[in-house]
């Protein structure tokens, strides 16, 4: 086995590390991985330092085990590595490299007044959890570490530093900081002088062109394996410098990848812990609160409806059915249980008879929420079965995202020719898939890699850097060389799910202000 003729894409989601390595024919051929969960500290989502660096060299180590296992050797080498992670976020450091504050992540909604103050300031919608307003925040809070402020970054941007000295993103993963002029592929100037002007007026002795990082496309070297690099990914010394790094991306541009969605008029929906649908577009579409503008890795700009809660509620309640198998003396596993409940789903009733659920774990900015409480309500007179109850909470799972993406669609008319679906979500064949053509009203495809992710998605990225023909767009990359022939299942939902999604959603939004009620009395 030649490694030289492999890429390795790392992503850090939000529950778990994963890496994931392909071949030259693109081809997934390992993997490893890492569960980790993010805490609530003093009213922060954050994951340690410490956590941060443990789940990264421990997913590594369990992608060595598995290249050793079924290849018989041990890694050494790579043709590329790419580093990928959950995008936006705030992670400060001075300048000498330490951390001036916790990480703090995508899930916090404390940057409301920034985030309103800045989109007015731009003409551009600055939702609260991209990175310029976690800064922004900490400037009208004045807190104390902004004078020592040397260096901002992503979760994703940090890894890659560790492992290459370079301080750099990529395109995708810069969108979620700063606004990005896509003909340019750099940060856009004048909001930059728009806010250099708040700086100056606050009178720190650093401006944005000094802390950002550098902006790359997908295509270009963001530096190579450092020695360093090598020990703090791999602390058994196996693995060499000089290995190539792709621009580090963010789980967004990753996932546009993934599923060969970089084109205009194509999307694609990632489901997980969060989900979010990223449109391709070919014109600008009106400032919306609801829509971020982003990027795909190569520049071009994306329309994103992002939610902050997705499966983890469905999670919670898995778990409680699992404690009940386990209870009863039944031997299902995990995985088996959620095939079980997500088929189970299917013959639930199209609006859920009734039922009701709010998967709000924490904000969401779409419908307002600056905090959540996950909520199971009913009818008196609904029907409760272990069917609607199931499709209640994978229906919930979608909703708020389904508000977001009628603004696009119905208001700005943004066309969608293909729509494809990735992440947990989807893992059950049909079931997830079939509840998001519901709530879309149109086709979704899933295609036989949907499972692997992100991280896929980033080693597609390493391979167009190193395989690249001169002159290769991204988009005719992955058209031609990797997805050709790639094995994709689409399902159109029954006319009778469609009219139950939007009879669900119709309940759904008449009983927001009974989430309000307990995110203000519990």
């Amino acid at each position: 086995m030649d490694l030289k003729k492999t890429a390795l894409g790392i992503e850090l989601g939000s529950t778990r590390i994963k890496a994931v390595l392909i071949d030259g024919s693109h081809i997934p051929i390992a993997s490893g991985s890492f569960e980790w969960e993010n805490q609530l500290v003093d009213g922060v989502w954050t994951y340690s330092m410490d956590a941060i660096h443990e789940g990264v060299r421990a997913c590594y180590a369990d992608l060595k085990r598995d290249v050793k296992e079924k290849f018989g050797v041990v890694p050494t080498e790579f043709g590329a590595i790419g580093i990928s992670a959950m995008m936006h976020g705030y992670l400060p450091f001075d300048a000498k490299g330490k951390p001036l504050t916790e990480f703090r992540t995508w899930r916090n909604t404390m940057t409301g007044e920034a985030a309103e103050k800045l989109t007015s300031l731009f003409g551009f919608n600055i939702p609260q959890r991209w990175s310029i307003a976690h800064l922004y925040q900490a400037m009208l809070k004045k807190e104390e570490h902004l004078p020592r402020l040397a260096h901002l970054t992503t979760l994703a941007g940090y890894i890659h530093e560790r492992l290459t000295g370079e301080k750099v993103l990529g395109i995708g993963e810069a969108s979620g900081m700063f606004p990005i002029d896509s003909e340019k592929l750099c940060f856009d100037v004048k909001m930059k002088g728009k806010f250099d002007f708040l700086i100056s007026e606050q009178g720190y002795g650093w401006r944005l062109d000094d802390i950002l990082p550098a902006v790359l496309p997908a295509g270009a070297c963001g530096g190579h394996l450092t020695e360093e690099g090598a020990s703090f990914l791999d602390p058994d010394g196996d693995l060499k410098a000089g290995i190539p790094l792709a621009p580090p991306e963010g789980d967004a541009g990753t996932g546009m990848a993934a599923t060969n969605s970089v084109a205009p008029r194509t999307g694609n929906v990632s489901a997980g812990t969060s989900d979010f649908a990223m449109i391709v577009v070919d014109r600008l579409p009106k400032v919306h609160r609801e829509i971020d503008m982003v990027t795909t890795p190569d520049g071009k700009p994306v329309a994103m409806v992002h939610c902050n809660n997705c499966t983890s509620d469905i999670n919670a309640w898995v778990g409680l059915f699992g404690e009940f198998a386990e209870a009863i003396g039944s031997s299902i596993s995990k995985n088996d249980l959620y095939t079980l409940l997500f088929k189970k789903s299917l013959e639930g009733e199209p609006e859920c008879g009734g039922l009701l659920s709010y998967n709000y774990l924490s904000g969401e900015g779409v419908t307002d929420f600056d905090a959540g409480r996950p909520i199971f309500a009913r009818m008196p007179d609904a029907h409760l079965t272990l069917a609607n109850f199931m499709r209640t909470h994978l229906l919930s799972a979608l909703a708020t995202l389904k508000i977001g993406l009628d603004i696009l669609t119905k208001e700005e008319r943004v066309p969608i020719d293909k729509l494809y679906g990735h992440g947990g979500y989807f893992k059950t064949p049909g079931v997830g898939q079939r509840m998001l053509s519901a709530a879309v009203g149109a086709p979704v495809s899933v295609m036989e890699t949907a499972g692997e992710g992100g991280p896929y998605g980033m080693a597609l990225l390493c391979a167009y850097m190193l395989w690249k023909k001169d002159g290769q767009k991204l988009s005719e990359y992955l058209e031609d060389n990797v997805f050709a022939s790639a094995k994709s299942s689409t399902l159109m939902a029954e006319e009778s799910d469609i009219e139950g999604f939007a009879s669900f959603l119709s309940l759904y939004k008449k009983g927001l202000p009974v989430e309000k009620a307990a995110v203000e009395n519990m």
